[in-house]
Parts: structure tokens; C-alpha cells; sequence
């Protein structure tokens, strides 16, 4: 991938977003429960202190190792030990299901949209959400067109939305992003009350 991202909102670990699938699909992993930037900055701060991101070193590291790793200030992640764990399973799952190669998720046996989504959901730390998420992603952003990815993706897949990480572009769309999120939000707790008041009634 040669593609440019502005996922971390920082140069070098944009540049290592888009030359390593492997780094984009650590930042989906890391993107909860923290800030967008902050989890796709991970993948380089791990880069940075291994001296490279190499998923066979991640996966057979101990798992103290990688926790300190992952640990040391500034932490990858406002959970830095449990995020560390999820992200060597998921190295480790790589390996042993995909030789090791990220892309064979998505191009090994030249599958459709539906069968990417369905090899999305079955990695370590990935629920249906993410994974469509990852596939809208991929599609929108990083040249991986599947047969019905769209489809497969759902909302996040749409042309012109800003439902996720998928729609990020710089800063103007982060912000259109995280507008949609807060809105979203805010509609689901004002639906709450009044399915409260209606229940109440």
C-alpha cells in the first residue's frame, strides 16, 4: 500500500499507515476507548521501539515483553497491558492463519466483499463492527475493492458519509466524523428518555 493516510494526524505515523498493513490494522485494533490519533499513532510508537513492526517478533515475544513495550511512557493506549495483549493474539492468529502476511486476509483466494467482512470478524478483538468498519476502510481509502465490499460494509461503506475512521481525510473531515458521533449520541440518549417517560406512563 502507497496509499496517503491522515489517521494519526501526524506525518511519519501516516506514512507508516499507509506502507504497512499490518500498522492499519494494529490502529483499528487500538481505536477504542481513546482518541482516533492516538490509536493509529501505536503501530509507530511499537515500530519505534522494536525497531520495526514485525509481526513473527510480536508473536512469539513474551507476553511481559510486549506489555512493557506497549507500557512504557507514553503508553500505546489508555489500557496499555490489556490493548497489548489483544494486539499479540491477534499477531499471533495472523501467523498461524495467514502466513504471517496481513494482505492474505483480504486477497487469499480472491474473495468477495462478504467473505473479507466474515475473515475480518473472525480475527482476535474484531466484532462485526470493527470489522466493517476496516472494510469500508479498505475500500474507501486503501484501493481493496472486493466484489460488494460497499454492500458488505453497510452505512460505512457509503459514498460521501462520516461515520467512521473510513471517512477520515484530514482534519476537516475528523471533524465531520466526530460531529456525526456526537449527534449520534446525543439522538440515542434523547430516545432513551423518552422510551423512559413512555415506560413510566
Amino acid at each position: 500500500m502507497t496509499r496517503t493516510l491522515c489517521l494519526a494526524q501526524e506525518p511519519e505515523a501516516d506514512a507508516l499507515l499507509a506502507a504497512d498493513p499490518l500498522a492499519v490494522l494494529f490502529g483499528m485494533m487500538l481505536d477504542q476507548q481513546v482518541p482516533m490519533e492516538k490509536a493509529f499513532k501505536g503501530p509507530k510508537v511499537i515500530a519505534d521501539r522494536m525497531g520495526g513492526l514485525d509481526v513473527h517478533r510480536i508473536a512469539e515475544a513474551s507476553e511481559e515483553e510486549f506489555v512493557a513495550i506497549a507500557s512504557e511512557p507514553p503508553a500505546i493506549h489508555r489500557f496499555p497491558g490489556s490493548m497489548a495483549k489483544r494486539l499479540q493474539a491477534l499477531a499471533r492468529f495472523l501467523v498461524e492463519h495467514y502466513d504471517g502476511d496481513v494482505e492474505n486476509v483480504w486477497t487469499r483466494d480472491d474473495p468477495d466483499g462478504k467473505e473479507v467482512l466474515k475473515r475480518l470478524k473472525a480475527l482476535p478483538g474484531f466484532g462485526d463492527q470493527k470489522a466493517r468498519i476496516f472494510l469500508a476502510l479498505l475500500g474507501k481509502q486503501l484501493g481493496v475493492r472486493p466484489e460488494g465490499w460497499r454492500a458488505a460494509a453497510g452505512a460505512y461503506g457509503e459514498e460521501g458519509s462520516r461515520r467512521s475512521v473510513a471517512d477520515v481525510r484530514d482534519k476537516v473531515t475528523l471533524s465531520e466524523v466526530r460531529e456525526f458521533k456526537r449527534a449520534t449520541k446525543a439522538a440515542a440518549a434523547t430516545a432513551k428518555i423518552a422510551n423512559g417517560a413512555d415506560a413510566s406512563r
